[in-house]
């Protein structure tokens, strides 16, 4: 059962996170929410492993990007996979079928944790909840009492206040009913899943049968065949770029570029399954067998990451052509993330040890994301555009003026009625979303002292 100093950081983290975490925008809310969770789960005083610290520490940086990014849909990719890193640090899953398994864990650990809670206040302070409950009363209403007649005493300390606190308002109210249970009911299953991990399969599933060597050695061989002869046959349009697109009867950038793209997804996909079923019922009996895999699977991999080049070379003549867009820009990070991926699997193949690649698969994807948030990709996508511009004279101001206050200190590189044009809009956001301590974002704020500066003005008509 919990500890007193547990059951009292498991609150006051709680209480700090429903106060602090801004639901509806990216703040350093989420920075402070978090960081006060971790740090009442030390409190367990449990021992984890080095992988465990990692997905934790991967958990904080990942829900830290809304400190300083302020783009939303990046901010969003950020939450969502830090609830699986957060579930990776909490259970440690060795192997995919527990990897799958554990993210079943959290939701029920929530539930199971609330007897497991309840026994420990009723052990350790039977006849406390009253008592408790009256002490933070009267300290309420003492802050309450004192706070006001300071406010009204100085004008300063009253704006103070007023910046400091949430303001009070049915909304408000609702929010804390709501979200703070549910806070200290997740934190409660984190640390009773951390007293008490769960046993999820450590082995892999039991082999039941095997494969002869020729059984899978020919079709992947014959695979292998088909990849080779196509790089070699389509060398031109792969690697053509430009001048392929250029010639007549060529395709157009955004075909040439899409086929690129959704080639890459089909041959991940195939590439994935096969290396994935030779790898785990492949004989590696003797040394030809081990031979085999290494070759054969190695060239199908190798040859893989030749498409996911093709694919990338793609996608950079299609921005190039027609400027540089969010979805672009993830697009490229997915196809490099994909490259990453079986670099990976080709490291397994040699070593003939797969066992980490799952969580290797979810580094990797982790990875790529903390980076994509150091790219800062809505300012990207507006200095290339910006720079594309001035070489040729084109520009979408229309997509610009929907880029987030990230983009602001690019687009500002702009002149005139172009500069206005691509900002009026961040402009009003920025006016009408006011940020109080919990919704702090450097991004915006560095947006609107450039802005206050210098005024985005009125647009008298967009470009592009």
């Amino acid at each position: 059962m919990p500890g007193r100093a547990l059951l009292v950081a498991l609150l006051l983290a709680a209480a700090i996170s429903a106060t602090a975490i801004p639901l509806d925008r990216a703040g350093i809310g989420w920075l402070i929410g978090s960081t006060a969770s971790i740090v009442a789960l030390a409190v367990t005083r449990t021992k984890v492993s080095w992988r465990q610290a990692a997905w934790g520490a991967a958990t904080l940086a990942l829900l830290g990007v809304g400190t300083v990014r302020a783009a939303p849909w990046l901010f969003v990719l950020c939450v969502l996979t830090a609830a699986v890193t957060g579930t990776l640090a909490l259970v440690d899953p060795r192997t995919l079928r527990a990897i799958v398994a554990s993210f079943a864990i959290p939701p029920a650990a929530a539930v199971r944790a609330l007897p497991w809670v309840r026994a420990g206040v009723q052990h350790r302070s039977p006849g406390s909840p009253a008592r408790a409950i009256g002490v933070a009363s009267v300290s309420l209403i003492l802050l309450v009492v004192f706070g006001a007649l300071f406010a009204s005493a100085d004008e300063t300390f009253a704006a103070v206040l007023d910046w400091a606190l949430p303001s009070v308002s049915g909304s408000t109210v609702s929010r804390a009913v709501l979200f703070f249970p549910l806070l200290f009911a997740v934190l409660a299953g984190a640390a009773f899943t951390l007293a008490g991990p769960p046993t999820l399969g450590r082995a892999d599933l039991p082999t039941r049968f095997a494969f002869r060597r020729s059984d899978w050695a020919i079709p992947v061989a014959l695979l292998d065949l088909l990849f080779a002869a196509f790089v070699a046959v389509q060398g031109t349009v792969l690697f053509g770029g430009t001048r392929h697109v250029l010639d007549p009867g060529g395709p157009t950038f955004a075909n040439y570029a899409r086929g690129g793209f959704w080639q890459l997804l089909a041959v991940t996909g195939l590439t994935l399954v096969v290396v994935a079923i030779g790898g785990r019922w492949a004989p590696r009996a003797n040394r030809a067998d081990r031979v085999a895999i290494r070759v054969l699977l190695g060239a199908l991999a190798l040859l893989t990451l030749v498409v996911v080049a093709s694919a990338t070379y793609r996608m950079n003549v299609y921005e190039q052509a027609y400027g540089f867009t969010r979805l672009r820009v993830f697009v490229t990070a997915v196809e490099l993330g994909l490259g990453a991926v079986f670099v990976a699997v080709l490291v397994a193949g040699v070593k003939l040890r797969g066992g980490w690649l799952p969580r290797g698969v979810l580094a990797i994807a982790t990875v790529a994301l903390l980076g994509l948030a150091v790219l800062n990709p809505d300012r990207f996508i507006a200095d290339r555009n910006v720079d594309r511009f001035a070489a040729t004279g084109r520009i979408d101001l229309h997509y610009l003026n929907t880029l987030s206050a990230d983009a602001v200190p690019a687009l500002d590189r702009l002149a005139d009625n172009d500069r206005a044009c691509a900002l009026w809009l961040a402009e009003l956001r920025l006016r009408r979303e006011h940020d109080d301590w919990r919704s702090f974002n450097l991004a915006r704020h560095q947006a609107r002292a450039l802005l206050a500066e210098r005024p985005a003005g009125s647009c008298g008509g967009y470009r592009g």
